[in-house]
């Protein structure tokens, strides 16, 4: 879970762009203009990304823009994503746990009216310095 940035190869297609990472297998997208392919680039950098680190893969270096093999039809340009913020957008389902809690402390909880759910949030968030948005 980082920030990363790689080279993406951007080629202008009859309708719209293609864009490929050469560094990740299976990384490419396409959008109808330019601002639509610089925004799904992103998307799919992350997601390939966040799928590396989910099944514990190596996450290959980026290589060099200047080293990027280009077509006559083609330009490179840097892509930066964050899995971190991936994952809270889009991996936010409710996970059920169980935890175990001394009587008292739970009767206390109780008359105080907690959420334990809220708490254990929390404290997860500030023990992995996670930064909320």
């Amino acid at each position: 879970m980082a920030k990363y940035i790689y080279p993406a190869v951007f080629t202008k297609e009859t309708e719209g762009y293609s864009v490929r990472f050469d560094d990740l297998e299976s990384c490419y997208t396409c959008g109808e203009t330019l601002e639509e392919a610089m925004e799904m680039a992103e998307d799919v950098l992350a997601l390939t990304l966040y799928k590396y680190e989910a099944e514990k893969k190596r996450i290959p270096q980026a290589s060099d823009l200047k080293q990027t093999h280009m077509k006559e039809d083609e330009f490179v340009n840097y892509i930066k994503c964050d899995t971190m913020e991936y994952r809270k957008m889009y991996a936010s389902k409710a996970i059920k746990k169980t935890l175990t809690i001394p009587e008292w402390l739970n009767e206390e909880a109780e008359r105080a009216g907690v959420n334990y759910s809220k708490v254990l949030q929390e404290a997860l968030i500030s023990t992995l310095g996670i930064t909320k948005q």
